[in-house]
Parts: C-alpha cells; structure tokens; sequence
C-alpha cells in the first residue's frame, strides 16, 4: 500500500487528476452492445441496511436516514474507497424493490453530478474498475424509468471514466487492483458501442498479468486466499465478456483460472468459507460457489500443497494449515506470522480458527492480528515466528521480516487417517529451536492427534538456546500452544481441568485433551470480522509451559465426544448482524 504523503503518491494523485479532467470531453457512449447481465452478487441484509439509512464501510458506521450517501462526513480514506467504488450497488440490487432502485439511482446521478468532472478521491484505477464494473452489471436497474437527460449524462460519465482507465490502468499497484482496473476496462470496453478499440489492449495486459502474479499453485504472492478469490471472480467476469464479444480468452488468461480453481477448493472449509490467513476474510456469502461454478473447471489440488497450505479433509471436517514462508517484501504488507498455524472446521461450524485481520479496527488491532499469539499455532517467549518491519517511505504498512528460512512439509498416510508434518526456524535466531508440528486425522474426520515439538539439534543451536536458558536463569523458555475457538463455541473446561468441551450449535460436541504436565487454561480471545464494528468476544484454548531440554514434545488431541451421532442435520442459518 503506498504512502499517502510520498513523493510517488502524489504525483500518481495529480496524473489521475489531469487525466480524469482531460477524459470528461468524452463523448457520451450511445448504448450497450448487448444488454448487460449482473454478474455479481450483493447481500440483502446489507442492501436493507443502506436504505434504511445506515452506511457501514470500513469498520465505521454512519446512521444518517435523510442524508445521501455524498453528503457524509467520511471518518477515514477507506470509508471513501468504498463508496466510491460502488460495491454497495450489488447490496441495492440484492434487495431490488422500488425503494432499492431510488436510493441506488439518486446517488448514482448525484455522484455524476458531485465528481463526474474528475473531482473527488474516486478516480483511481482500481475504484474506477470497481464502479465501472456496478455500474454496467446494473444499468438496467439503474436506467429504468430514467429520462433522456438522464440517461445520457450516465452514459457520458460510462464513456468518460473507460477513457480515464485506458489511459491510467498501468499505474495502478500489481496485483488486485491493476486485475480489477484492466477487468473494468475490458468490461467497459467491450459492453460500450464504440469503445471496442480501448478493450484490445486491456485485454492483452490482462494475460501478461496472469502469467506474472499468478503462480505455479495457482496462487499470489500475497497468500491472501480472500484476495486470491476476488481476482479470480474478476478473470472469470473478464473471460465471459470477452468470450461473449465472439473473441477467444488468451490462453494465459484461462491458465491462470484453471489453476486457481483447483486451489481455491483446497482453500474452501467444509462451511464454504474460505481459511482466513494473510489479512484474508471468509470471502462474501456464496461468491466461492458462484465463482467456482462460473468458471467451469473441475479440477481439485493434487497433493501437495496449495498457495502454500495443506489441507486435511475427512467425513464433515476440514482443517487447512499454513505450511509455507510468509509472504515477502511487498506482498507481506497484509501478511502474519502465522507459519504452522491451522484453522479446523466441522460440518458448517468453524471451530478452531485464527483471530483474523485487525485492519477494520484500526492500526493497533491490525498489528495484533499478524502476530503468532493471534493465531492457533504455538509462540514461544513471546516472540512471533516472523516480526512487523518498520513502516518505510513507500509503505503505510509495515512488511514481515526476521521470518522463517525453511518450511520443510511432508504429507502422508497414518495408519488410520492422513498425516501432516511440518516445521518452521522462525524461532532458531533468538532461541536456537526449531519448531516442529505434527497433525493426524482419522478417517472418519472424527478426531485430530496433535504434537508440538521444540528442537535444537546442531551445536549452534544448541548455544542459542543454552544462551537463552543462562538469561531465563534455567528456569527453562516459556512457550504457549493456542488454540482460538470461534465465538458461537461453547467451551468449558472439563474432567477437574484436564479437558475442554466445546459444544457447537449444530448440537456437536467436541473434546479437547492433552498429555504431560503442561497447563491447561481457556482464556478470553477476539474474533476480527469484517464488516463488524468491534472485534467479537471469543475464548482460546491455551497449552503453556517451558522448554528446558533441547526436545521438548507436547502431545494433544481434538475429538468427537462418543455421544457426537456420526450425521448431524445442521439446518439452522445465521444471518449476519451488521450492527455489532
């Protein structure tokens, strides 16, 4: 993310400007090659909200039932990116009734009419992308019952904001948002009369994109399995409207959809959520099976892994693990420290999970969620297994540094199930251990055998850590193994606090148990969701005790209480409170 105030920022600030103005003498388009189809999908729970005047963007909420969506004071710079961006016309349409169609009209045509001469901190690549994409995905719902007048100021500012792109899409960042100004640009390109020529080239950028961030596993560099699913719904929105023109798809381009597919259903929890890791949510309610379903690719992840995550699947349960490096230099900006971290889920319940992105909440929240203790993975001495860098002159945001060198992994059959094994030297600087994990599930998904180790085992090493025990006065080096539950478990300890319950809301019960002498505790958590106004209340399982040996092994399990029926009808649905 670029600092506001840099040299570079500014200077792409006044370009924008300029071109922005300069594309206002564009002529008005004279309609639509065909006529447009949404292809994205909003929430009526969302949509219901806005029109009853309440305006939740970025983590703030703003109740202003008489006011236009234009005429808030705006808390903070990414409340604005998403007003301007228009995503919230997918909310409107969802919703679809006349009061719907009012609101969504009135402040389209007072948006044209407050910035449509290239004022206001709208014009950027990516949140002309964004909009242009609303915008064209619900022209007839906005148009209808429209004058001439009106119409023909829409399609103007339509004409004006593609000429706008094709001149400024290079300049935005790589990754998301040069994918969503080109796939806005093809998108307008392609649905305006007239502006066929502006699409050849977007088009063309669009593969050289794919071919540039889109790994091997079907990944990007941020490791970001959210972001990861927005870029993919947006090849799969360009792919259509170009198939659609009569033009073939470059072949880079549904390369790059053939192998995120298969990577993100490795990604995808049994709830059909995505794992939340790198600043990643669980992805809007149903775009992952929309997506996937759009793009037509059957194809799953071989073994191996996927973006850098393993996954663990049986019966109804789920569990993904982070098993790769972290994200580097500036595709860490949103990364955590979260290596060897896993997130469980059963059936339509999450059940272990990490905290989550803190960036809705502010910068203090945001920094907590990247540490190692806000994930369900093992901290030692306070130390995360990769540290937040200082904020440099091109960065608002600090990159992940001092992280792990080796992430070995190995995957393979138990006995009795499926077996993951991995380890990480994030700790081996300061400590001298390595930390080791280990992973088996049974067949059935019914129960997970867990084992922590902390290892030195070369005389370097074996100093670092003798060196930390001569500073801890041999009191040995503090370690806690977390295990963050979801706020809707119910967790309790059990059996003289030896064990854990945790009752899920499907009428699951699942068992938490441990050997040795550690400590066992269960201690208040936070939740960061998205969209939310404050971080939900949760609870962690918390294992803690002290390495005082060049081995130390902690053996744990998570299991189906034996009452727990094999089938459970889980046919409650929670509908999101966007008020907390």
């Amino acid at each position: 993310m670029s600092n506001p105030n840099g040299f570079k920022a500014r200077k792409a600030r006044l370009l924008n400007r300029v071109h922005a103005r300069l594309a206002s003498r564009a002529v008005a388009a004279k309609g639509f090659t065909s006529s447009p189809e949404p292809r994205t999908i909003g929430s009526f729970a969302r949509g219901r909200q806005l029109i009853a005047g309440n305006y939740l963007f970025a983590g703030y909420l703003i109740e202003a039932p008489d006011a236009s969506l234009w005429q808030l004071n705006t808390p903070d710079p990414a409340y604005d990116a998403e007003m301007h961006g228009s995503a919230w016309m997918d909310d409107l349409a969802a919703v679809g009734d006349a009061k719907a169609r009012s609101k969504a009209q009135a402040w389209i045509w007072d948006w044209i009419q407050r910035y449509g001469r290239g004022s206001g901190p709208g014009w950027t690549p990516d949140l002309t992308g964004r909009r242009l994409i609303r915008w064209i995905n619900h022209a007839l719902f906005l148009l209808s019952g429209q004058d001439g007048q009106a119409s023909e100021a829409f399609y103007r500012s339509l004409a004006q904001q593609t000429q706008f792109l094709s001149k400024r899409w290079h300049s935005a960042s790589p990754g998301l948002p040069r994918f969503e100004a080109l796939t806005g640009l093809i998108h307008a390109g392609l649905s305006l009369q007239g502006k066929e020529a502006l699409a050849a080239p977007a088009i063309k950028a669009l593969a050289r994109e794919c071919r540039n961030q889109i790994d091997d596993q079907g990944g990007l560099p941020t490791r970001n399995p959210e972001e990861l699913l927005d870029v993919f719904m947006l090849l799969t929105w360009a792919a259509a409207v170009v198939s659609e023109s009569g033009q073939d798809v470059p072949e880079a381009h549904t390369a790059a959809i053939a192998r995120i597919a298969p990577t993100l259903r490795t990604l995808r929890h049994a709830d059909g959520g995505l794992a939340r890791f790198h600043g990643g949510g669980r992805g809007m309610e149903g775009w992952l099976d929309h997506a996937l379903a759009s793009a037509g690719v059957k194809a799953v992840q071989v073994d191996g892994l996927a973006m850098g995550f393993a996954r663990l699947s049986a019966g109804r349960t789920s569990v993904i693990v982070d098993a790769s490096l972290p994200p580097k230099g500036k595709a860490s900006h949103d990364g955590h420290a979260s290596t060897l971290s896993f997130e469980l889920t059963s059936g339509r319940r999450p059940l272990i999970v990490n905290c989550g992105s803190g960036e809705t909440f502010g910068a203090e929240w945001r920094r907590a969620g990247r540490a190692t203790p806000s994930h369900s993975t093992l901290c030692l001495d306070g130390y995360s297994s990769a540290r937040l860098g200082d904020a440099d002159r091109s960065s608002a945001h600090e990159e992940l540094v001092d992280g792990p060198k080796h992430v070995p992994i190995e995957m393979s059959q138990a006995p009795d199930g499926l077996r993951f094994q991995g380890g990480h030297d994030g700790f081996a600087p300061v400590h001298g251990l390595t930390h080791a994990r280990t992973l088996e599930m049974t067949f059935d998904g019914r129960a997970m055998a867990g084992e922590d180790m902390l290892l030195a085992m070369e005389d370097g090493p074996k100093r670092k850590f003798d060196a930390s025990m001569d500073a801890a006065r041999l009191a040995g080096i503090p370690y806690e193994i977390r295990f963050h539950l979801h706020p809707e478990v119910d967790a309790t300890l059990d059996l003289g606090g030896s064990a854990v319950s945790m009752a899920l809301k499907s009428g699951e019960i699942w068992v938490f148990r441990h050997e040795g002498k550690d400590n066992l505790s269960l201690d208040p958590s936070v939740y960061l969701e998205k969209g939310r106004l404050k971080p939900r209340a949760s609870q962690q399982i918390v294992l803690s005790g002290r390495a005082i040996e060049y081995a130390t092994r902690i053996r744990w399990s998570l299991s189906k209480a034996q009452e727990t029926a094999i089938g459970i009808r889980d046919l409650s649905r929670d509908e999101p409170d966007y008020s907390e």
